[in-house]
This record gives structure tokens, C-alpha cells and sequence, in this order.
């Protein structure tokens, strides 16, 4: 894959999914090489995930993505990007993703939102910060415990 000659933010963004496709295509994390992935991250990215996930944390530089989409992979067995939107473009991004999801460790599949605000400069993504409607749900899909009543 490479990099796209403008700095647009939906052609890296459109460029960026894209790659992801092929990524998780050829088996994804642990199996697939980041390098699909990393023209389109600049060498310092960051992406701030919610404490309450299970992949939860700020991930930083291209080893802190390949080591957070190994984390993803762990978590879940499928994470399809259903259906996206631009909400807003321009240095930052706004994307409404629909994601359809499947649990590794539970079976459990959940449908839910998530909106990015996504940075980007000179035509690399800077920072990534999703935003989750219902962390719990979430977290409680993913988890072999019991929930709480």
C-alpha cells in the first residue's frame, strides 16, 4: 500500500481503511504485517483508547499501534466496520463508524457506534480518539465473568 500523495484527510482516512481491510484480510494481528498500516500513521501517533475497554490505554508510535491491534485481536473474534460517515473533515477528522462485533473470549456479539475524532498533519494520522456510547456493554460482552445486576 502506499501512501497517498495528498494530505486530505479523507483520502489518508479512505486510504488508511482500506489497508485495514487488507490487514485483517490476511489474517490480522499476529499474522499480518503492520506495514499494510504504517504509511498512514506518523512514527509518533497517538491513540487514546477508553480505560474501561479491555484494549483500554494510550498507545503510542507505530509499536504501541501494532501492539494495540494485537490486543483487539485477542479481544475480539470478528470487528466489522459496518457502515462509516464523515461527519467532518478538515485537519480533524469526524467519523461515525457502525461496528458489528464478536466477543473471542465470550461468543458474545455486540452492534454498537463508535465516533473518531481523528488528527491529521502533513498526510499521516497523528491521533486517534474513539468514543464509545456504553464502555460496560463492552467490556461486559468481552468478559467471562458474570455481569453485575
Amino acid at each position: 500500500m502506499t501512501m497517498p500523495s495528498t494530505t486530505d484527510s479523507v483520502t489518508v482516512l479512505t486510504g488508511m481503511y482500506a489497508a485495514e481491510a487488507v490487514y485483517l484480510a490476511d489474517g490480522g494481528p499476529g499474522t499480518a504485517s503492520f506495514d499494510l498500516l504504517a504509511p498512514f500513521f506518523a512514527p509518533d501517533v497517538v491513540l487514546h483508547q477508553a480505560d474501561a475497554l479491555p484494549y483500554g490505554g494510550t498507545w503510542r508510535g507505530h509499536n504501541g499501534m501494532t501492539q494495540f491491534f494485537l490486543r483487539m485481536g485477542q479481544v475480539w473474534e470478528s470487528f466489522e466496520m459496518v457502515e462509516q460517515e464523515f461527519l467532518a473533515t478538515g485537519e480533524t477528522a469526524v467519523v461515525l463508524t457502525q461496528v458489528r462485533a464478536r466477543a473471542r473470549a465470550t461468543g458474545r456479539e455486540l452492534s454498537f457506534p463508535v465516533l473518531q475524532t481523528i488528527t491529521v498533519e502533513d498526510g499521516r494520522i497523528t491521533e486517534v480518539r474513539p468514543f464509545y456510547w456504553d464502555t460496560l456493554a463492552i467490556a461486559e460482552a468481552c468478559s467471562v465473568r458474570r455481569p453485575r445486576d
